[in-house]
């Protein structure tokens, strides 16, 4: 009714109702149709009030670096509230999928303080599709621009940590043994688990550091051969696919490809000295007795 154009609710009202969703970067922003505003619908007084309450309400400092970091397939968001931004201040977050290309908000992330962080994992759980993100803060009749993140793939965007393995000697070469992937680089997501996936292995000879690297494909249960008998060799271990190459390296696992032989005791020569000066009296004193005995030694010669 024409008596209500220029209530300031209604006139918030209209706004939200007039807006449109227009395309920018794979997902939906909500703009002013100015079809509707200039073309007398609303009428120039309207128009003011909009104005005035857009200045009254977009005034808090909008977030900076929003960003997603992820590691084993679990995807968290990250923020910093915006120069001068009240401490009674909450932020919200919303995320797009490519495909849907539609903003929406995450519910345990819709009134966030400042420093804490959303975990977008069970959101962003189609691996292939591309995702962005976006906050903004808001208080009480004050609200912020929205600040987006860059475009972020699961599954080429996440860090994939080191497995869990173990070494054991075989003679000449290392037995490689890798914890089921599953139990922790894919418990946030099973489709992983089918994809191809290899070990990049660093090799290094413990004696004087001389070392080599190995690409082998996953395996519960890897031989690295061609090794010397007996050596200590310690090995690092990282996981990666044929589309992501982001991989942390395992800290290093040593082991002898066999026993090392023995290490033999050098008697010291103070001992050996001793022991032979003994053997020589006593064989002196066995040869003259045997010569007393013989009539061959007379009491003159003693």
């Amino acid at each position: 009714p024409p008596h209500l154009h220029h209530h300031p609710i209604t006139s918030l009202y209209m706004f939200s109702a007039l807006t449109q969703q227009q395309t920018f970067s794979g997902c939906s922003v909500s703009s002013v149709s100015r079809q509707n505003v200039y073309g007398g619908t609303m009428g120039l007084w309207t128009l003011l009030l909009l104005h005035l309450h857009l200045a009254v309400c977009v005034s808090l400092p909008a977030p900076s670096n929003v960003s997603i970091s992820s590691y084993n397939m679990e995807h968290i968001l990250r923020f910093s509230p915006g120069p001068g931004t009240p401490s009674d201040a909450y932020f919200t977050v919303q995320i797009c999928n490519s495909r849907k290309q539609q903003w929406k908000t995450v519910p345990w992330c819709a009134a966030l303080m400042a420093g804490q962080t959303c975990n977008l994992t069970n959101k962003l759980n189609e691996v292939f599709d591309h995702y962005m993100a976006q906050a903004r803060a808001f208080r009480t009749n004050q609200t912020s621009k929205w600040t987006k993140s860059r475009e972020f793939q699961p599954l080429t965007d996440t860090v994939l940590g080191p497995p869990e393995f173990s070494v054991s000697g075989c003679g000449n070469c290392l037995i490689l043994q890798i914890r089921d992937l599953s139990e922790r680089q894919f418990e946030h997501n099973s489709q992983l688990k089918n994809l191809f996936w290899e070990l990049d292995l660093n090799v290094k000879r413990t004696r004087d550091g001389a070392e080599f690297k190995l690409n082998l494909p996953y395996k519960h249960e890897s031989v690295i051969p061609y090794l010397q008998p007996g050596v200590e060799y310690c090995v690092s271990v990282s996981l990666r696919s044929i589309i992501n190459h982001n991989s942390v390296t395992s800290e290093q696992r040593c082991a002898f490809t066999s026993p090392p032989p023995p290490q033999h005791t050098r008697t010291p020569p103070d001992f050996t000295l001793s022991v032979l000066h003994l053997k020589t009296v006593s064989v002196c004193k066995m040869f003259i007795l045997y010569l007393n005995e013989a009539g061959l030694f007379s009491a003159e010669d003693r």
